[in-house]
């Protein structure tokens, strides 16, 4: 995706998430270790100021001030925070920057920006009970980003092992597949980019009806159970 897609995209979650925020901010993220709607405002928009200095300031230890606990000073805080965000993703994707990860590049906080905003709105939704659509171009590069970027960190890391066994994942709504792991696929998951992204997330079961197994899907499951993201 090219980075004018990526900021049009984060523009629309981001200000989807604040939407959420006019809902009960004590409601629990189911996803978020028993976090609060309040508290995963507090996380995104402190991680967008955190991301803008990463690009601005070239540096990682950015700490974000608490965000206010008022409901429309929240708000308000959270959309500034994406103002800041948003003017320090704007530039050239090539441009250096700090991250968490290769490339160290401002093209890196651009994509992982969005596609953690994608899956943070969502969290925020389903936790107020609001139905989410995500898009699945959007959706089917979250999924590769858990494969390409997100899980080697988690190894490299020390937060998880190496897969075991290779796992192909095939989109049924767009025209994408992954392997996910060392060697020939045991095992081949089918389901929606969104689903499949959520599944790597966290957010949905390995046994949800939404994702089709065919071969072992026990090592399919096991592959699943490792922290493939933080």
């Amino acid at each position: 995706m090219d980075p004018a897609g990526y900021l049009a995209h984060l523009r629309r979650e981001l200000g989807a998430f604040e939407a959420c925020l006019a809902g009960d901010l004590t409601v629990t993220v189911q996803h978020c270790g028993g976090w609060t709607l309040y508290d995963l405002a507090d996380h995104l928009g402190g991680q967008n100021l955190w991301a803008a200095a990463a690009v601005t300031e070239q540096r990682g230890d950015y700490q974000a001030p608490a965000a206010p606990r008022d409901p429309a000073a929240l708000a308000a805080w959270f959309r500034g925070t994406g103002d800041v965000l948003l003017a320090a993703l704007d530039t050239d994707p090539a441009a250096p920057a700090w991250t968490i990860a290769p490339p160290p590049t401002v093209g890196f906080w651009q994509r992982r920006r969005c596609l953690e905003t994608l899956v943070h709105r969502w969290d925020a939704e389903h936790a107020l009970g609001i139905g989410s659509r995500l898009d699945p171009a959007l959706a089917a590069d979250g999924v590769a980003e858990v494969i390409d970027t997100m899980a080697p960190r988690q190894v490299r890391l020390g937060r998880t092992s190496a897969p075991p066994h290779a796992v192909r994942l095939i989109a049924t709504d767009v025209p994408e597949r992954w392997t996910l792991g060392p060697g020939d696929p045991v095992v081949t998951l089918r389901g929606t980019a969104a689903s499949l992204l959520l599944l790597l997330w966290g957010r949905l079961a390995a046994g949800d009806p939404a994702i089709s197994y065919d071969g072992r899907a026990e090592l399919a499951r096991a592959v699943l159970s490792g922290a493939l993201v933080p």
